[in-house]
């Protein structure tokens, strides 16, 4: 999954102490473009994205995976990047993303065709 929008703040790394040894987290708000934006908290976990070289204000596109976990009856939300890249694109006319499939043609057909939907 990619989200596109503004990096609002990048926040200070955190590194702790578990039970497979040391881990290292840094966490960083993306402000969504839009009428209404919305801000996402996402991390990054170990050392696979160097977020120094970004400065606040600049346009980004991200790699996320979205994951929900239970703990002690309550159940918490993840946003982890594995990629980000600057100058990011907002779905141009010639762009298309890549893990949806083309829309199917209908060249040569003079209408679409017919819903089998009852409603």
């Amino acid at each position: 999954m990619e989200i596109t929008g503004t990096l609002h703040q990048i926040f200070e790394p955190i590194t702790g102490q578990g039970r497979n040894g040391t881990w290292k987290k840094q966490e960083f708000l993306l402000e969504t473009p839009g009428q209404y934006p919305k801000k996402v908290l996402i991390s990054v976990w170990g050392d696979k994205i160097n977020l120094s070289s970004f400065k606040p204000g600049t346009q980004v596109t991200v790699g996320i995976d979205v994951e929900s976990r239970e703990y002690n009856g309550k159940w918490y939300t993840d946003v982890k990047a594995w990629k980000v890249v600057a100058g990011a694109s907002t779905g141009g006319s010639n762009q298309q993303d890549v893990h949806m499939p083309p829309p199917p043609s209908y060249e040569g057909v003079d209408t679409m065709p017919a819903d089998d939907l009852p409603f």
